[in-house]
Formats: structure tokens, sequence, C-alpha cells
């Protein structure tokens, strides 16, 4: 039960900063959105800005969800670009550009933990597992450990996120990353 309040404020928060912007919904919005008290709020965040924390919760769970749906006929290197390109779809659709903009220059001025980087998430998770499968059946480079090949992959995609939003979100993200990531990642293959 006290799990799934915390999802209903995470959800209407999102669909709010969605809808309105971050700026614009307010606290008392979330709240209203909800449909639960002051007091749930501040129970389980500090502040809207707290809430900026959880776009990883968003993240992984698309990651899971997508991991029930992968392709099975297709290379671990090919399910890795679906991969990139299905999260950069969704967050094409669900999330603002200008809150990704905001929430990565936080992170980036930030001097406490990044939950994006947290290696625990399912994303790591996902990715690392591909990776391990792709490299133990001779698809994927030997030149890098696995855990090199996350980062590399990581920060691939951090750097499309980051062209997307100084761009100002003015191209398709998923299409965009369809058609350059394979290219940025051509260096996973094995020679």
């Amino acid at each position: 039960m006290a799990n799934d309040r915390r999802e209903r404020i995470i959800g209407a928060a999102w669909k709010l900063f969605r809808e309105k912007g971050f700026a614009e919904a307010t606290i008392n919005d979330i709240i209203n959105e909800a449909s639960i008290s002051k007091g749930t709020f501040y129970y389980y965040f500090r502040s809207k800005d707290d809430l900026l924390d959880t776009l990883s919760e968003i993240l992984d769970r698309e990651y899971e969800r997508l991991d029930g749906i992968e392709p099975q006929d297709l290379s671990c290197f090919d399910k890795l670009m679906w991969l990139n390109y299905e999260v950069h779809s969704f967050m094409e659709k669900n999330i603002d550009y200008r809150l990704l903009s905001y929430l990565y220059s936080a992170q980036i001025i930030k001097e406490d933990f990044s939950s994006l980087l947290n290696r625990n998430r399912y994303y790591y998770r996902y990715v690392e597992r591909l990776m391990y499968e792709g490299q133990k059946n001779g698809e994927l480079t030997d030149e890098m450990t696995v855990s090199e090949m996350v980062s590399f992959f990581s920060m691939g995609e951090r750097a499309l996120v980051t062209e997307w939003c100084m761009q100002n979100g003015s191209f398709s993200f998923g299409e965009y990353s369809r058609k350059l990531f394979p290219i940025m990642m051509q260096g996973l293959k094995k020679q």
C-alpha cells in the first residue's frame, strides 16, 4: 500500500511535468492528481525537485517492459540497438527535453549520488547481460571488459540525450538514435 502511494505520486508528477512543464506543475497539482494528502507527499518526497531523481525508476520500468518483449531473433548487437531506439522513442514521447536538460545539468553539478548512474539499476543489469551474452558467443569484442562496454554504451546514450536536449528537441529522438547509435557503437563488435 505504501509503495502504491509513492508510485501514484511519481506517476502523477511525471504526467504533470509532461503536460504543464516542470516549473508550472506545483506540489498541489501533484497532490490533487495523485489523490493524496500533503502529508503523504512529504512523507515520500522533500520537494518537487526530489521527484526528478525518480526518472531512473521510470526508465527502469520501461527497460523491464522491453526485456519482456525483446525480439529473440536478433543478434546481441542488434538487440542493444533495438533497446536504444525503443527507450529513446519512449523518452521522446513521454519526457520533455527541457526537463531532461534540467535534470542532466543538475546531475552534473550535484555533489551527491546520481540515481541515473547507479550500476544496480535494471538498465545496467539488462545491458550487461546482453553484452555478456554477446561476448560469450563471440559477437562482441573481447578487447574490452563487459563493464567497460556497458560504460561505453551508456556514455553514448547520454551523448545522444545531450544532443537532443541541446537542439531543443527539434528532431525525432528515436529516429536520430536509430540512425546514429549503431555507427557510434561499431567498436563493440568483434573485428
